[in-house]
């Protein structure tokens, strides 16, 4: 017969390479976005629940709609009852709440503190 072999089948050995090689790009990405995106957002997260977990009564709190209050009483895990003005109290959930800042803790104001720092140094270098 004037037929000859195919010699297609030869190929057949190199395609585990290039398949390997064809899904390396989206495992690097995939990787990449883990480190980058993946990982801070859950760190985020932990640390708000942290937060949250941790909030008691005389504690200053700030909430996401922007109210700043001082606590009066912690009601349940899931509320807290809070006061922002005078006689005015308001019972907010506890994930609502954005930062907290314990009793007697000023807040951070870069313009004192520098003025501070500027300060020490006067007084180190006389």
């Amino acid at each position: 017969m004037l037929i000859t072999p195919a010699y297609a089948q030869a190929a057949g050995a190199g395609d585990t390479n290039s398949m390997l090689m064809s899904l390396l790009p989206f495992a690097l990405i995939f990787v990449i976005m883990y480190f980058l995106i993946l990982r801070p957002q859950q760190k985020k997260v932990r640390d708000h629940a942290d937060l949250v977990k941790n909030i008691r009564r005389g504690d200053t709190v700030v909430t996401s709609g922007g109210l700043v209050g001082k606590v009066t009483k912690v009601v349940d895990d899931d509320q807290i009852e809070f006061e922002i003005a005078d006689g005015v109290r308001v019972r907010q959930m506890r994930s609502m709440v954005s930062g907290v800042r314990a009793k007697g803790e000023p807040a951070k104001d870069s313009s004192k503190e520098s003025a501070k720092e500027n300060a020490k140094d006067d007084a180190a270098s006389k």
